[in-house]
């Protein structure tokens, strides 16, 4: 993964923490159920956001560089890879 993008998804994934507890927090408040659930969609949106740039680094690396192999083994496995992915993260949606 490249070094930029590593940085950018470790600085998300710590304010979604800071989320999180914010979500912990609002439980022990006895907070208003759907100002609860907002904050859970947030946290979950963010952590969509994560997963598109983990996934857009991985497909411009790894992937095409598997396509710019020439080798149809790579491609194949990449393929499958991305398969899997897009089948058990198929929520991820284009923001």
């Amino acid at each position: 993964m490249k070094t930029d993008t590593k940085q950018k998804a470790q600085a998300r994934l710590r304010r979604i923490g800071g989320q999180v507890e914010g979500i912990q927090r609002m439980l022990d408040d006895d907070r208003y159920c759907v100002d609860v659930l907002l904050q859970v969609a947030a946290a979950r949106a963010a952590l969509d956001r994560v997963g598109k740039l983990i996934l857009a680094s991985h497909v411009e690396t790894c992937v095409a560089d598997a396509f710019a192999s020439g080798r149809r083994r790579d491609r194949d496995k990449k393929m499958a890879e991305l398969l899997e992915v897009f089948s058990r993260f198929g929520y991820v949606n284009a923001r």
